[in-house]
């Protein structure tokens, strides 16, 4: 044990707490069993270590990661009854995943450690998903996903900018004058911005790195599927990200892929869920995860430049953007006149040039322009969306 309070002290003392995302002061953590999904590479252990640094005393929390070798020759569920017995009042497991049966000794924990706090991460949405079923009484679950435009220009520009509502947004109440030269720094964050790594060296490379690891790894571990599955799955993203947007057409898939239509379904939804794709429903159902899929998207444009940097088409691109920066506090639905559907507001999505021909017939129809500063009449620039979060 002496071990891992050396490292986890060391990860403490290097944790910077001048940036937080904006999950932080959302989760309850007095609650006693936290749950922190989302995809590979978004910030999940750094949020961690943040609380315990600025919040919790240090000589009565511990924090590990489930892939340590101490896990090797001991178990969770003994880690944590030595702590409880020493008097340790918070425990921190990450990519709790990559340890057998983490569900049930987490359940262990949890009923057996009543005043043991507990919270654990995992890098794969797919296997925490699946424990998490089994913790429905017990674990408060959050999911966190990349970085916004608003928070980009707080971490790499020191530009601070309130979140602004989408009611907020359509009724032009952003400041638009607080933020120099917003479209070049726009154009940056589309790029390289969504990840907080991207401002380390060799971003492409890492995010590559995420990409095979996701597919070549975590979707096939957790589906129980064979090795060549990854390189299918490689394939199918790469088809989502050459298209404008992907509209699908699970026979034609199946054929190029050389499999079952029926999987195609599951292999775009393991997907969505590992922070790959975004798949795009129709409202007729009124349940979004129950709507007819009409599009699907790669989950955010930096995956789009990274997988198709010399081909990414704008329409694409600034259709991406809306919708990852929008889901996460609305419901994003497919309008049967437009691109989007969000409550009573529909949503046109284009360039400069863009004209009013789709909304003609909405009730309350926008047109969000890329290459422009300022909202005029109906008209909002694309980049005020990044500002939802």
């Amino acid at each position: 044990m002496e071990e891992l309070l050396g490292y986890y002290n060391l990860l403490v003392n290097r944790t910077k707490t001048d940036f937080h995302r904006y999950l932080y002061t959302e989760i309850d953590w007095q609650d006693h069993l936290v749950g922190l999904t989302g995809p590979r590479g978004v910030g999940k252990t750094t949020l961690v270590l943040q609380h315990i640094k600025e919040n919790l005393n240090r000589n009565t929390t511990l924090y590990v990661t489930a892939e340590d070798l101490y896990f090797s020759n001991h178990t969770l569920l003994s880690l944590a009854k030595d702590m409880a017995d020493k008097g340790f009042t918070h425990f921190f497991i990450d990519e709790i995943h990559k340890y057998p049966d983490w569900s049930r000794e987490l359940k262990l924990i949890n009923d057996y450690h009543p005043n043991l706090h507990v919270v654990f991460t995992g890098s794969s949405i797919l296997d925490i998903q699946k424990g998490a079923s089994d913790l429905s009484r017990r674990a408060v679950m959050y999911s966190m996903q990349g970085l916004s435009f608003r928070e980009y220009l707080m971490l790499f520009h020191n530009i601070n900018v309130p979140v602004y509502s989408i009611e907020d947004i359509i009724a032009q109440r952003v400041d638009a004058n607080a933020i120099e030269h917003p479209l070049q720094l726009f154009r940056q964050y589309l790029q390289t911005g969504y990840y907080p790594f991207s401002r380390e060296r060799n971003f492409n490379r890492r995010l590559r790195e995420v990409i095979n690891q996701t597919l070549e790894v975590d979707i096939p571990v957790f589906a129980r599927m064979n090795a060549s599955t990854g390189h299918k799955l490689k394939r199918l993203l790469s088809i989502i990200s050459e298209s404008a947007p992907f509209k699908p057409n699970f026979t034609k898939i199946a054929t190029l892929l050389d499999v079952s239509r029926n999987v195609i379904a599951d292999y775009i939804l393991m997907m969505e869920e590992a922070g790959m794709a975004m798949q795009l429903h129709n409202s007729t159902t009124g349940l979004r995860n129950l709507g007819k899929v009409e599009k699907v998207y790669l989950d955010n444009t930096n995956l789009i430049y990274n997988l198709s940097p010399e081909h990414a088409d704008l329409g694409n691109v600034r259709e991406t953007f809306f919708l990852n920066q929008t889901r996460l506090q609305n419901e994003v639905t497919f309008s049967g006149i437009a691109d989007f559907q969000i409550g009573d507001f529909t949503f046109e999505v284009g360039g400069r040039h863009k004209g009013q021909q789709q909304i003609e017939q909405a009730n309350r129809g926008f047109i969000v322009k890329d290459d422009i500063e300022f909202p005029m009449l109906n008209i909002i620039p694309l980049w005020h969306f990044g500002l939802n979060y």
